[in-house]
This record gives structure tokens, sequence and C-alpha cells, in this order.
């Protein structure tokens, strides 16, 4: 597998992943100790390690898109985004009145 994609198996992409495997032994380190200083509990490292995962991949996303979208005009993108809100906002007022 190559950095920054996914598993073409889908079943793969739910069996856990060793993250001592996967990590550097100096980050791996870093990141318990600072979690120790701040009161690791079970799972606690699982959760950290989640979450930065999460982040990470939101703040690409977010990069991709603003890449993608730098040549377009503000009030374009702006009247597309209202737009589609509209949309999701009258579909799930549709679906709650069902």
């Amino acid at each position: 597998m190559y950095p920054g994609r996914f598993p073409r198996d889908h079943g793969a992409a739910n069996q856990a992943l060793r993250y001592v495997d996967a990590v550097l032994r100096d980050t791996d380190l870093a990141v318990r100790t600072f979690l120790a200083k701040h009161g690791l509990k079970k799972g606690g490292l699982a959760k950290f390690v989640e979450a930065a995962v999460r982040c990470r991949v939101l703040d690409r996303t977010v990069a991709e898109a603003n890449a993608r979208n730098a040549k377009v005009p503000r009030a374009g993108l702006d009247t597309a985004i209202d737009k589609s809100v509209a949309v999701v906002r009258a579909e799930r007022t549709a679906a709650s009145k069902r």
C-alpha cells in the first residue's frame, strides 16, 4: 500500500492496523508520553490515533477542494454552496415529515 492511498480490498480496510508496526519508535514514544501527561486511559492511544487520522484526512480534503476551486469566482462558489445546502435541507425536511 502506498502512502495516502486506501487499500483496494475494502474488507482489508476494516482490519486493525498494528500501530507499533506503522510508526517510528521516536514518534510512538512522543505520542505515548504526551498521552501519559494528559491522563491516558485504556483505549486512549487508539482514540487519539483515529482522531489524528480523521483530522489529517479532513485537512487534505479541504486542501484538495481549495486547489480544485482556486480559479472559480467566489460568488460562483457561494451560489453553488447555497443551492446545495438548500437541496439538502429540503430533503431532510421532507424526510422528517414522513
